[in-house]
């Protein structure tokens, strides 16, 4: 089960090299160029990936991205939290701090439409935004989390989480986002944050969740 989830991760990160977004419409593309470079600039890392290791991390040190440690962790994370926390003041997204790492709550009422996964078009400048910090802190890697309410069939929720993460995930890596960064999961309706039971509690689980996590 390990293996197949981090494969997945490894295919997920090849499709994010390969799109670019329309920037009249904002739709994801494929484009040959940038899909032949992420294949050749993730080939070691899907080796790593069937041999158990990490193969973000490995990829990205063996591309000449350092790794963090010690005293310099804690500072660079506050750092990025400042910069993020000043990006989105306003948004409708949350920044949240626990020890090393940095969850932005994106709800999906300003994130999407209604059983949709293509991104709001009022939501590209957040995203933009999102995605000037995280280029300008690339120390960090970058997980993908989709979830839903309970409404509707479990298969269903978990198919809708997965896409809608993978959409996010997609437009950060079409602004210039590092592909070999990025780990995309659709969690379903299976971690709550509120009550399913109000629809103001269903609200607050409709959601993908960036998780920022350093690089040690």
């Amino acid at each position: 089960m390990k293996v197949k989830m981090l494969a997945a991760a490894t295919v997920a990160a090849f499709t994010l090299g390969a799109c670019t977004t329309d920037p009249y419409t904002g739709q994801q593309k494929l484009s040959n160029t940038a899909g032949g470079a992420a294949l050749g600039a993730l080939a070691g890392a899907g080796l790593g990936t069937l041999a158990g290791g990490d193969d973000r991390r490995n990829a990205l040190i063996g591309a000449g991205i350092g790794a963090l440690a010690g005293g310099a962790i804690g500072g660079y994370m506050d750092q990025q939290e400042a910069q993020l926390r000043a990006q989105l003041q306003g948004s409708g997204v949350s920044v949240t701090r626990q020890g090393d790492y940095i969850i932005l709550n994106m709800p999906s009422n300003i994130t999407f439409a209604t059983d949709q996964d293509s991104i709001q078009p009022g939501f590209y400048g957040t995203l933009n935004s999102v995605a000037i910090v995280l280029q300008k802190f690339n120390r960090t890697i970058v997980d993908v989390y989709g979830h839903t309410d309970s409404s509707g069939d479990d298969s269903y929720n978990l198919n809708l989480s997965q896409r809608r993460a993978m959409s996010v995930a997609n437009y950060l890596g079409a602004q210039g986002v590092d592909p070999r960064r990025f780990s995309i999961l659709g969690l379903g309706e299976s971690q709550p944050i509120a009550s399913n039971a109000t629809p103001e509690g269903r609200a607050q689980n409709r959601r993908v969740e960036i998780r920022l996590a350093p690089i040690t």
